[in-house]
């Protein structure tokens, strides 16, 4: 039987405001435990909390660049649940009355645009941490630094058909709340979180199927290949006769597969009730309408930017547009410069393969964005090879120097006075007359030898343009 796979994703990002949400603690990722905590964040009887004007802003700006009504008017509600990492017993969330609603991203799924609904975006408080002992220790401790910090939910709509498009459409998320520098999204360290809900269908039927739900995905790649793996269980219950629990998961990533956490045959009672400390939020249109236009350009309009301004390919353009940083640092490099494309060609290729490799953030890269353009000047007029380029650009990431300098250093200088070329290719040619002979009569791979040869004799400085161009002159 042919199935669709229906998903939803639930994301929680973390506010970069320098306070929490409700009280005048640090917001702030590693600080020493407990540190920035008050009678507030900590839930102590009498203690009142007070709105943050700046956390309505970053999700009155959330809602604006994904497309949503924002609500003149919402409220905030009490969300009733117990956990040891959070000391009211309660949340501060916002339950009937969001404060934005109804909005899209589009996504590019196999060259075509696809919108993939937001069903909401809301403000809520995030609990603290617990800090899990060892078998030997037999106990849990609480860090509270974490509790009260502004979080924003966004809700998608059930409109993902498969793990592939839930990855672009966090991917592309993710992206536009970096560009908007409201959150810092780094999943390692918890500030993006991702839960998914996943449930497969006969094709052609309009009713959903059973979903399960996975919990606090913490990476692009975690959450596609729980996804894959969810789809797969779920396909082959069916198919064995089996039914689907509705019930939450959690992604095992050392084994590759989910773990059943709880069942959850029914949804729970919060037993929501509007938040009596705090008053509710009522916004102007004008207020609303600056921060519209105080909004930055959004992956989108920078995508199409690129490829109208520097004349790149629409992929190039989509993957230098993933991040405000990388496209920042393409930017920087290709502003002015006669040949964007090499440029493109160096960012998406050793730039992000080297930063890959070491794990690397843009502000921890030496290489200067006016170096990297000299290194390509130095490509382009002939002085350094591609194979001395890459030598030259290990280097400069090791060390942060100038390409110049570092061409002289190594003795990677290009040959390319054609002179001394000539003379080069008559000595190789008298010293291979068989491959001469070779390619007069037709082998045309005896020039490639012939090349590699006037390379071997040239140390791997000769310009190997040059060089083919002599060859076959001479040849001729």
């Amino acid at each position: 039987m042919n199935y669709e796979t229906i998903i939803g994703l639930e994301i929680h990002a973390e506010l970069s405001t320098k306070s929490k949400a409700f009280c005048s603690c640090k917001n702030e990722f590693g600080a020493e435990v407990n540190t920035n905590c008050c009678p507030v964040c900590m839930g102590y009887p009498g203690a009142l909390p007070v709105m943050n004007k700046k956390v309505v802003e970053y999700a009155v700006k959330a809602g604006l660049a994904l497309d949503c009504q924002i609500s003149l008017y919402s409220k905030t509600d009490r969300k009733n649940y117990f956990y040891p990492d959070l000391p009211k017993a309660y949340q501060i969330s916002q339950y009937d009355i969001p404060l934005c609603k109804n909005g899209k991203i589009q996504v590019q799924v196999d060259g075509e645009n696809k919108s993939i609904g937001i069903t909401r975006i809301h403000i809520e408080e995030d609990a603290g941490k617990l800090i899990h002992g060892t078998e030997v220790e037999d106990y849990s401790l609480v860090d509270f630094n974490r509790s009260g910090v502004p979080l924003i939910e966004i809700v998608s709509e059930p409109d993902m058909r498969s793990p592939v498009e839930a990855r672009l459409y966090l991917e592309k998320l993710k992206g536009i709340l970096e560009y908007l520098e409201i959150s810092d999204c780094k999943m390692q360290e918890g500030s993006l979180r991702c839960d998914a809900n996943i449930s497969i269908r006969p094709a052609g039927q309009k009713e959903f199927g059973i979903k399960t739900e996975i919990k606090n995905m913490n990476s692009m790649k975690a959450l596609q290949k729980a996804l894959e793996y969810e789809e797969e269980r779920h396909k082959k219950v069916l198919s064995e006769g089996g039914t689907i629990v509705q019930e939450t998961r959690r992604w095992d990533e050392a084994k590759g597969i989910t773990v059943s956490m709880r069942t959850k045959e029914q949804a729970h009672d919060y037993r929501y009730f509007p938040e009596p400390d705090l008053v509710p939020i009522v916004l102007e249109e004008k207020w609303i309408d600056e921060i519209r236009k105080a909004l930055p350009e959004l992956p989108d309009d920078k995508r199409r930017r690129f490829v109208e301004e520097y004349g790149i390919p629409d992929y190039d353009a989509s993957v230098l547009t993933l991040t405000k940083e990388l496209s920042d640092f393409f930017e920087a490099c290709a502003k002015g410069h006669k040949n964007p494309k090499a440029i493109s060609n160096w960012v998406m290729g050793e730039i992000l393969r080297i930063m890959k490799e070491k794990e690397l953030d843009f502000k921890d890269l030496k290489i200067k964005p006016e170096d990297l353009r000299k290194l390509v000047d130095l490509i382009e007029s002939g002085v350094l090879s591609s194979t001395g380029a890459k030598q030259v650009f290990e280097e400069m990431f090791r060390t942060g120097r100038e390409p110049e300098a570092l061409v002289e250093q190594l003795g990677l200088k290009q040959i390319s006075d054609e002179d001394v070329i000539v003379e080069l290719v008559k000595k190789v040619l008298s010293e291979n007359q068989k491959s001469v002979e070779d390619y007069k009569n037709g082998k045309s791979n005896a020039l490639g030898f012939l090349v590699g040869q006037c390379m071997k004799a040239s140390k791997g400085k000769g310009n190997p343009q040059l060089i083919n161009k002599i060859l076959k002159d001479l040849l001729a």
